[in-house]
Order: structure tokens, then C-alpha cells, then sequence
């Protein structure tokens, strides 16, 4: 009874920063381990709960969501394109080559995050964006740097997967101009298409723990479906901020390990 109580406790927490930060792995990752997964196990079934978590966030984005589902679609494809060619190269170099430069990777994504959000004078980031989509040229350039840099977050994600959903959230977040509630919505779609995805192979490659997806997938979609109504009501620049730190933090811990271990 108490690993059902963990499970489903640790899931509303991974739901939460699911929905919010593109962090759950943050919290449902080491819950499996802590209730005897080995890692490889741990991550499988982890990724197959994660879908609790987008049902929920989706569930709870409808506003925010509608008018964009075009869009979000395009989206979605370029990033499972990516992410296909990710777990192809992964099969060819193992993550562990690729585990120094990931901190940096996440750093990044932090910065970005703090960058978007802020206006400077009387102009920001956005209003230059805005302004070369005027011109036919500079507008293809942006669209193709855009689609893009969808492509690679997305091989990113299916490579090595550590803080896939905070890259996509501050990638996003520099190249649209909607409010960020509709940015982190279109975010949990394509979050929850990569796992959905990744979670089929995984039954017919792979073996899935499904009582434990059961009991900490319940979880998840409580925390998914409330994460959108939290970004909805708090302090968008406090929540970039606190999102962004907790970025910062998983990078150093992620640097310790890959520099120092």
C-alpha cells in the first residue's frame, strides 16, 4: 500500500511539472528506481506513464489550444521526424558520448527562457521577429530556421531526452507570439506525442511495468490536467523564472555527474 501511496504522490508531483516545465522525469524517473526498477525498466515504464500526463494537459489546454491545432500538428510531425532519426543515432553512438555537452544544451534552454520572456525599451525579441516576417525572404528564413530547430530538439529528445520539454518550451517560446499558457499547451501536445510514440515500440521491443504506469499514471493525469490551470493564474515572468532555475539546477547536476563521476 505505501509504494501505491509513492507511486501515485510522485506522479501528481511529475504531472505538475509535466504541464508546467517539461520537468517530470525531475520526479517520476527516481520514483520507479526508489520502488526497485532497474534503470533501463525504470525508464521504459516512466515513459509509458508520461502519457497520463499529456492526456491530462491536454484535457485542461483545450481553450488555449483551439484555433492552434494546425500548427500543432506541423509541429508534432517535425518533431517525431527528429526524433526518430534521435533514437536511430543512438542505436549507432550510446548516450554516454553525448553526456557532456547535454548541461550545456539544458543551460541554454534556460537563458532562452529568461530572454523571451523579457521586454527591453520599447521593443523586444518578438517585435524584431514580427518585423522580418514582413519580408517575404527573411520570413521563408525564419520559418525554415523554425521548423528546423523543431527537428533537432526532437532528435534531441529521442538521443538522450534529459529536459526534452524544457528545450521545446523555450524554443517555442522564443519563435511564437502567443502568450505562454498557449505556448506550454502546444508543448504537452508534442511532449505527449513523443512518448506515445516511443511508448508503442516500447511494447513490442521492451518490457512495460504496467501496474506501476497504472498507479503513477493516475497520478500523472491529476498533475497534467492541473498544471494548465496553474500557468493560467500565476505570474508568468515568476513562473519563467522559477522554471528556468530549476533548468539551471538539473544542468550543474547534470555537469557534476558528467565531469566529476
Amino acid at each position: 500500500m505505501g509504494t501505491i501511496i509513492f507511486l501515485f504522490l510522485a506522479g501528481v508531483a511529475a504531472g505538475l511539472l509535466a504541464s508546467t516545465a517539461g520537468l517530470a522525469s525531475v520526479a517520476s524517473y527516481p520514483a520507479l528506481l526508489a520502488v526497485g526498477l532497474p534503470p533501463v525498466l525504470a525508464n521504459v515504464t516512466n515513459t509509458a506513464a508520461l502519457i497520463f500526463s499529456g492526456l491530462g494537459a491536454i484535457t485542461s489546454s483545450i481553450k488555449e489550444l483551439r484555433g492552434h491545432w494546425r500548427q500543432v500538428s506541423l509541429f508534432v510531425a517535425l518533431s517525431l521526424f527528429g526524433s526518430v532519426g534521435g533514437s536511430w543515432l543512438l542505436l549507432a553512438a550510446p548516450a554516454e558520448s553525448f553526456e557532456k555537452v547535454v548541461p550545456f544544451f539544458i543551460l541554454i534552454a534556460a537563458l532562452m527562457l529568461l530572454i523571451s520572456g523579457r521586454e527591453t525599451g520599447s521593443s523586444s525579441s518578438k517585435d524584431a521577429l514580427k518585423a522580418a516576417r514582413q519580408h517575404p525572404l527573411k520570413r521563408f528564413l525564419i520559418l525554415l530556421a523554425s521548423y528546423l530547430g523543431i527537428v533537432l530538439v526532437g532528435a534531441y529528445t529521442g538521443y538522450f531526452g534529459a529536459a526534452g520539454g524544457v528545450l521545446f518550451l523555450a524554443f517555442l517560446s522564443v519563435i511564437l507570439d502567443d502568450d505562454f499558457a498557449v505556448v506550454n499547451a502546444i508543448k504537452n501536445v508534442i511532449a505527449f506525442a513523443g512518448n506515445f510514440v516511443a511508448t508503442v515500440i516500447f511494447i513490442f521491443r521492451s518490457h512495460i511495468v504496467w501496474h506501476f504506469v497504472l498507479v503513477m499514471g493516475i497520478g500523472l493525469f491529476i498533475g497534467g490536467y492541473l498544471g494548465p490551470v496553474i500557468v493560467r493564474h500565476v505570474n508568468i515572468k515568476l513562473l519563467r523564472s522559477l522554471i528556468a532555475l530549476a533548468a539551471i539546477v538539473l544542468a550543474i547536476d547534470l555537469f557534476v555527474k558528467a565531469y566529476f563521476k
